[in-house]
């Protein structure tokens, strides 16, 4: 996959962002884009600032299956090709596990999880039948090898983020396609996803913003994070150069991951993340 050249990268959530950096990395090397948000504006802003205004931008709402079949349908109707994709867009909500009611787990769920399967479902038939190498990307978390308080809904969705990439990566291995995937877990990255819940449906308010422990503090740890959206960019796309699997932005999170899988072991109690 070191030849991207012409080809065209997908991207969800690419109106800010991780995404937003993914597009302006993936022009760098010469690929069309194929961005997708909630925003018009944020999406045109992204084009332009990836130096392709004419790219092909799609309103898309991840969580829902049809819309992300559009998304699919015309891509391929325009370019007949998806080199990368990148299931990219996330939401982020905390609150003690009791207290998240049914809607709050529908709308995390349905964009963090749900978005990656629909996106799956959708590209991947066409991604094998283009007969060309290509890869799946799926952005998880940090949050989807360990667990924070306050982190149900967050976690939850992304530790089944990176057991579902497992899975995808199995099942195209075991019949020897020619589609990589990989799962990108940051840790801490100033990408605005804390401002989330402005992007929540009318139909799934509940009239009281997801708040969970420590709010404050992790408002100010996303601010002060060491790393941004464009270092983690470029960490990506060098994990696919190098055909990675797990790509982990902040070497910490796999000192955690460790420390959770040693405490698995020895029967708990779960490690949190910092």
């Amino acid at each position: 996959m070191n030849d991207l050249n012409d080809r065209t990268a997908v991207i969800t959530g690419a109106g800010s962002g991780i995404g937003r950096a993914l597009a302006a990395a993936c022009a760098a090397r010469g690929m069309q884009l194929v961005l997708a948000d909630l925003q018009q504006a944020a999406l045109e802003e992204t084009a332009r600032l990836a130096g392709q205004p004419d790219s092909l931008l799609c309103i898309t709402d991840v969580s829902d299956a049809q819309a992300v079949q559009r998304l699919a349908q015309r891509t391929f109707d325009k370019t007949g090709d998806t080199a990368l994709l990148f299931n990219n867009a996330g939401v982020l909500g905390s609150g003690t596990c009791w207290k998240l009611a049914p809607e709050d787990w529908h709308w995390i769920l349905g964009v963090n999880l749900m978005g990656v399967a629909h996106g799956i479902r959708e590209f991947v038939p066409r991604m094998i039948g283009q007969g060309r190498p290509a890869r799946v990307v799926n952005t998880a978390s940090g949050a989807g090898l360990i667990s924070a308080p306050g982190g149900a809904a967050y976690c939850a969705s992304k530790h089944a983020v990176v057991a579902l990439s497992e899975c995808l990566y199995h099942d195209l291995a075991l019949q020897a396609l020619p589609i990589g995937v990989s799962v990108v877990c940051p840790s801490y990255v100033n990408t605005g996803i804390t401002a989330s819940e402005q992007y929540r449906p009318a139909a799934l308010a509940t009239g009281a913003p997801l708040k969970g422990p420590g709010e404050e503090r992790l408002n100010r740890t996303f601010r002060r994070a060491p790393l941004t959206a464009d270092q983690v960019a470029d960490i990506i796309l060098r994990g696919i150069d190098d055909d990675h699997f797990y790509i982990l932005p902040h070497p910490e999170v796999a000192g955690r991951a460790q420390s959770r899988l040693e405490r698995i072991g020895a029967g708990g109690p779960p490690a949190a993340m910092a």
